[in-house]
């Protein structure tokens, strides 16, 4: 279903639209209970699903927060629009650094994302729209940034999370183990981004799970 909002918030009429587009379209009325929040290292960075407003501004408080780092990228619903309005109203830093859960990443993509890490404002926040592919992936790059080795990074890619290894999204469980085959102990993540990772060859060689993959696109309907 496309988005019922049509960017107005300034009305009565656009915010509702903006909230019933978030809640029913875009999900996040599972999101009210369920947060996905964990640390990935504290006082530094936290991951979760898209937060709503009420608890953008709750985590803000409570974390200290300085920084949003929006995975989806600009997508121009309720949803979206929601959380920007708060990230100002909050004094936070709003950083679109858009990734996708299916297929290999980009490499300009990632890219990208390391140098927000390198320049945000901490502790920062990063979410998706589930918190469980995208939000999983941007914390295993920052704690591999930051000698986390790939072992323990592969584990913001896990099942608690909602991550499915075996779906399309199992692609970046193989980006962190294409890494590590290659790279890990011999040349820094970001150099091997620059120099060595071919994201042609990563979607050449997965193959997804057909079970996996419907659960994660059609049951779950990720993005």
């Amino acid at each position: 279903m496309d988005s019922i909002f049509r960017g107005n918030l300034k009305t009565a009429r656009g915010r509702a639209l903006a909230w019933l587009d978030s809640l029913l379209v875009d999900h996040a009325v599972l999101r009210l209970a369920w947060t996905n929040f964990a640390p990935v290292i504290p006082g530094r960075l936290y991951r979760c699903n898209h937060p709503t407003p009420g608890r953008l501004a709750a985590l803000t408080s409570r974390y200290g927060l300085k920084t949003l780092i929006n995975l989806r990228g600009a997508g121009g619903g309720g949803s979206d629009a929601l959380s920007r309005e708060m990230a100002v109203r909050l004094g936070l830093d709003f950083v679109d650094a858009p990734l996708k859960s299916r297929g290999a990443p980009p490499r300009a993509r990632l890219l990208h994302l390391t140098d927000v890490f390198l320049r945000m404002r901490e502790p920062a926040l990063i979410h998706c729209k589930s918190g469980a592919d995208r939000a999983g992936l941007a914390a295993a790059v920052f704690l591999l940034m930051n000698g986390v080795p790939v072992t323990q990074a592969r584990r913001q890619l896990a099942l608690r999370f909602g991550h499915l290894t075996g779906s399309d999204a199992g692609v970046l469980t193989a980006f962190l183990l294409a890494y590590a085959r290659e790279a890990e102990g011999r040349k820094p993540l970001l150099d091997w981004l620059r120099d060595d990772y071919d994201p042609a060859t990563l979607d050449r060689e997965f193959r997804a799970g057909s079970l996996s993959r419907w659960l994660n696109n059609r049951l779950l309907a990720r993005e």
